[in-house]
Formats: structure tokens, C-alpha cells, sequence
């Protein structure tokens, strides 16, 4: 992970039964889902909706995950999400996933989220007060 990273929130996510697959724990799609939580919940909690009717809002231009052990039912899953420097339109996120109550790194994760104009899907400048929570 980037060394300037930022924290910026953590978020707590029950693993539910059908999370898990064949093998017997939670699905590798399903960690995406976990990121995708802490976004949603860091960027509601800046004051921004999420959803179809907004005008300007966040996209994901990439995604990527890197297991190292495997999250089996039942646990909670401790989501922590940093970000690096904004660029014009983007900010690189990177995420870690505990289990409560364990100490270990479960996985890592990082996304590069661009705020885009909802009507043209175009990418506009980051939200003078989005970008202040970075300095």
C-alpha cells in the first residue's frame, strides 16, 4: 500500500450463511462486496448520497483483491478503508479485512474511484468538500 495513504473509516459486516460457497467459506466475490460497503457507508457518511437520481457521483474504474485467508461462517468482518492523494476527479482507495476478534489480515483491496457526472458518465472535479477530507 501506498506510504501517504489516509485513513478513513472502518465499518463492521456480518457474514451471512449464504456468503459462503461450495468450499465452505466466504466466496471471493463477496470481499468486493465488503469494500464496496465501506465506500458506500464512508461516502454517505460525508454527506453525499449514493444512488441512481444523483447528479455527480462515485464510479470504480478498477477493482482488485488480494486473499490471504480464508473468512468462514459465522464472523464479522472489520472493513478498514484508506485513500492516497486526489487527483482532479479520482482518489485511489485501498481496504483491509480483519475478523473481529482476530488480528490477522484477512485481505487487502484497492479501487480507484472517480466522481463522474451521472448524466453524461463523464468525470467531473471531486467535491471542493470531499477533497478537503484529505488534507
Amino acid at each position: 500500500m501506498e506510504t501517504d495513504r489516509k485513513y478513513l473509516f472502518t465499518t463492521r459486516i456480518p457474514v451471512r450463511w449464504g456468503d459462503m460457497d461450495f468450499y465452505g467459506h466466504v466466496n471471493n466475490t463477496v470481499y468486493f462486496r465488503f469494500f464496496e460497503q465501506a465506500r458506500v457507508e464512508w461516502i454517505e457518511g460525508e454527506g453525499f448520497r449514493v444512488g441512481p437520481d444523483v447528479p455527480t457521483g462515485a464510479v470504480i474504474i478498477n477493482a482488485d483483491c488480494t486473499f490471504l485467508l480464508p473468512v468462514n461462517y459465522p464472523a464479522t468482518v472489520l472493513v478498514k478503508m484508506y485513500a492516497g492523494q486526489p487527483g482532479r476527479s479520482s482518489v485511489m482507495t485501498w481496504y483491509e479485512l480483519y475478523v473481529e476478534g482476530d488480528e490477522r489480515l484477512y485481505a487487502t483491496g484497492s479501487s480507484k474511484v472517480v466522481w463522474m457526472d451521472t448524466r453524461t458518465g463523464k468525470s467531473v472535479p471531486l467535491p471542493d468538500t470531499l477533497r478537503a477530507r484529505f488534507d
